[in-house]
């Protein structure tokens, strides 16, 4: 079961949403009597624990605010570390916001733009230096857990921020943000938000071996580059940023996210995070195309994660099942099904 929060009752339902894995926060979800809609699920997989964690905190930050994050932990401990950065990071994130709005500070912003091209808002770069301070701290934080191994276990994280008309997103690793807009034909298109920072990616591979990190695949699996230490054939990860892994920061692996922005248009209809396990059967156009055509927003999440899981045992018959984890958030009232053209 997943744990439902909402601030306003103060009261902790069970939510049908994996095994303590998703946490949804509802603070202000109704105002002026639009509620704001979104929906998480989690499903663990066939290796074992289910080390996926997402949280979505409606109401955050501001009335028409929101955070959303999708955690993949990996390694022996990577499902401890997935839900402490869940549950710590939100706060994290915020303490550090409001801290550095009362710090007056002078940066160069003039090459910065957004996805369409237009400068992003001046709330953008105080949210932009909270971010990299908070992953900075949320590392150190789990660095400093003396009863936890995480040497070799980690989580990558993906979040977006939604402030008002501003979206934040920052990514950590190779799960990824989607998201679903209007097109001209009226049908539903996907937009993806973030890139999958992995090893193969050609400037974080540089970086690694600059650092005196080794980026191999191995022959039995040539499409899968991973990161290994410099004399050693271990540990061999397959992302090229995480909270953790601090064998490798040494070496190139590094907890600083990519931050970027979107301004939200009225053709926007929602955002979605997911874990690598649903990407990696799943196009962005079907995943899209499954949450626009879900019986409610609050089913979406979970249609999109039991049509991965489908497609992992149809694609992969010999290969174990990821875990699954999706988050949507909704940025309109959904149009109904039969208003979009596939």
């Amino acid at each position: 079961m997943g744990i439902c929060i909402s601030s306003a009752s103060s009261e902790i339902h069970q939510a049908d949403d994996g095994l303590e894995n998703v946490m949804h926060v509802q603070e202000t979800i109704v105002s002026h009597g639009i509620e704001k809609l979104g929906s998480l699920y989690s499903k663990e997989g066939s290796k074992g624990v289910n080390q996926d964690a997402a949280v979505l905190h409606q109401g955050y930050g501001m009335e028409h605010g929101a955070f959303c994050g999708v955690f993949d932990g990996h390694g022996k401990n990577g499902h401890i570390v997935s839900k402490i950065v869940r549950n710590t990071l939100p706060s994290l994130l915020l303490n550090q916001k409001n801290a550095s709005a009362k710090m007056k500070t002078v940066r160069d912003h003039n090459n910065e733009k957004a996805d369409d091209g237009l400068a992003p808002s001046e709330g953008f770069h105080k949210w932009k230096e909270a971010c990299i301070s908070a992953f900075k701290e949320m590392d150190k934080e789990i660095k400093l857990q003396g009863s936890l191994d995480c040497s070799c276990s980690g989580a990558t994280a993906v979040v977006v921020l939604r402030q008002g008309d501003d979206l934040i997103i920052a990514n950590l690793g190779d799960s990824r943000a989607v998201l679903g807009r209007i097109n001209d034909q009226n049908g539903i298109m996907p937009v993806q938000l973030t890139t999958d920072l992995k090893p193969g990616v050609p400037g974080e591979a540089e970086r690694i071996r600059k650092c005196n990190g080794r980026v191999l695949a191995l022959k039995e699996e040539p499409h899968i580059h991973r990161v290994w230490l410099p004399h050693e054939d271990s540990p061999g990860l397959a992302m090229s940023r995480a909270f953790g892994d601090f064998i490798l920061k040494n070496h190139g692996i590094i907890s600083l996210p990519d931050i970027s922005y979107h301004r939200v248009t009225s053709k926007d209809q929602f955002v979605v995070l997911a874990s690598d396990g649903v990407w990696d059967v799943l196009s962005n156009k079907e995943v899209v195309s499954i949450i626009s055509t879900a019986d409610s927003e609050l089913a979406a999440a979970k249609s999109v994660v039991e049509a991965a899981t489908a497609a992992w045992k149809r694609k992969f018959t010999s290969s174990k099942v990821d875990d699954c984890t999706v988050v949507c958030l909704f940025l309109e009232k959904r149009k109904q099904q039969s208003d979009f053209i596939f």
